[in-house]
């Protein structure tokens, strides 16, 4: 009696442990195949951002096309059949661009190719430029070696599949600006973040720390700051930056546009797919993130076009102002914070339209072996499991921040640093093929999902102590 009663202890907590783990029914990968093959062959998503980019254009948060751009997503979830959909509302202040040039004085006077780093303030700047190759060796510079100076820090990005390197470079625009205030510098002159071939130059959001003056702010094409580093090997260089730009004083209200395939047997549990609405304004945002938008909208829209409606709620948002601080997810996981754990999985399309190379989540333990179901189900594809690889997209990470379990479908973004925040950011950089097997993937990911048994850990963080 004693030895069995030792073996059924050791075998409860495994049936019990067996009994809540995450299951994927195995008609639903029947339909999955089905949905793999409908996407493959379908031009939705191509259709929905040759709209976008053509008809709207780029999409500046707080700027008129940002108003065409939630009514044309609204109509076109609707054309699309979703069964509900809805806005809501975000508020920020706005910035906008006016002009801006640079030139190089003296006996080597030249134009150079620039772009306002989106937060920067007008002005005009006439100053010695002194060369950092690095955020660090700005921070390391003597306080007020700057002083009527302009910094120009020449950091050189790697090119990554999977966009390190831009995490690497990131603080070059974000924080750079201040280093540089810190030091003197009346302005600041960067290297793009970005791998382009072409004379082009990468804008995006910088921010100025409390108590600090902002200066003006641009960032150089690739091969302008090669030029000024050439420049400075003949001795001192003299430019002179000029941008009309600037946060306007006025506050905008855009919206969170969300539509909604409605669960059969668990409507208020929702699988979310997402891209972001707003662009910045060199290009016509077709890679950032207008191919987010069309491959989310277009696998939800497959989705529902099946005979029976999925299990669960499949949630599809184009979020509001994600370029100058994820301002709609904010918002949206704000909004939502007491629904997290209704939130079964989420995931982002925000790394441009290359084909997805990788598949993972944030899954507990218990709900690993449906990650793996739902990779083999990717697999045909050309799509890998990677478990401990990816992570939140961007617009997720406020919800993941609070407990919302996040998917990841990495793209190839060996070449997206070649458009990213820059004027040849186009419609014409996309590939149909590798867009349909975006959205094969999301459609696949996002069925399966809605129709496991079982959660995949969402459930609300405990507040951070203060």
């Amino acid at each position: 009696m004693r030895l069995a009663s030792l073996v059924l202890a050791c075998l409860l907590p495994a049936a019990a442990s067996a009994a809540d783990t995450t299951r994927i029914p195995y008609a639903a990968f029947e339909t999955a195949d089905t949905l793999r093959e409908r996407a493959l062959a379908d031009d939705t998503a191509w259709t929905l951002v040759e709209s976008l980019t053509t008809e709207i254009g780029p999409r500046l948060p707080g700027s008129e096309a940002d108003a065409r751009a939630v009514a044309w997503a609204q109509a076109k979830l609707r054309e699309l059949g979703y069964d509900r959909v809805w806005t809501e509302p975000v508020r920020f202040p706005t910035w906008e661009r006016r002009s801006e040039r640079a030139e190089v004085l003296g006996d080597h006077a030249q134009p150079l190719l620039v772009t306002a780093l989106g937060g920067s303030p007008g002005g005009t700047v006439d100053a010695e430029i002194v060369r950092f190759d690095s955020i660090e060796a700005l921070q390391a510079a003597p306080a007020g070696s700057l002083d009527g100076r302009i910094a120009f820090v020449d950091y050189d990005m790697e090119r990554t599949r999977d966009g390190s390197g831009y995490g690497k470079a990131g603080a070059v625009r974000s924080r750079g600006p201040s280093e540089a205030i810190r030091k003197g510098a009346i302005g600041y002159l960067m290297r793009s973040i970005g791998t382009s071939p072409h004379r082009v130059a990468n804008t995006g959001i910088t921010r100025f720390d409390e108590g600090l003056e902002p200066i003006p702010s641009a960032a150089l094409s690739l091969m302008d700051a090669d030029q000024l580093t050439r420049l400075l090997r003949r001795g001192p260089v003299r430019v002179r930056l000029a941008l009309d730009c600037g946060w306007t004083g006025a506050e905008y209200t855009s919206h969170n546009v969300i539509g909604e395939i409605t669960g059969r047997e668990a409507p208020d549990e929702v699988v979310l797919i997402a891209g972001h609405l707003d662009s910045w304004d060199l290009g016509t945002g077709a890679i950032d993130d207008a191919s987010g938008v069309g491959i989310t909208m277009a696998a939800g829209h497959l989705i529902g076009q099946l005979p029976q409606r999925p299990r669960r709620t499949i949630r599809v948002v184009a979020f509001a102002n994600e370029e100058q601080g994820l301002i709609g997810a904010r918002e949206y996981a704000r909004r939502h914070a007491e629904a997290v754990s209704d939130h079964v999985l989420a995931a982002e399309s925000d790394f441009g339209a290359g084909r997805i190379y990788g598949f993972s989540t944030g899954a507990p333990a218990h709900a690993q072996a449906a990650s793996q179901r739902i990779a083999e189900a990717l697999a045909p594809l050309g799509i890998e499991h990677l478990p401990g690889k990816g992570g939140p997209g961007p617009d997720i990470s406020p919800l993941a921040a609070i407990g919302g379990t996040w998917a990841w479908l990495g793209q190839d973004g060996s070449g997206y640093f070649d458009l990213h925040h820059n004027a040849d950011d186009t419609l014409d950089k996309i590939d149909p093929d590798a867009l349909a097997q975006n959205v094969a993937a999301y459609a696949v990911f996002a069925w399966l999902a809605a129709e496991a048994e079982g959660d995949f850990g969402s459930a609300p963080k405990p507040a951070a102590a203060p």
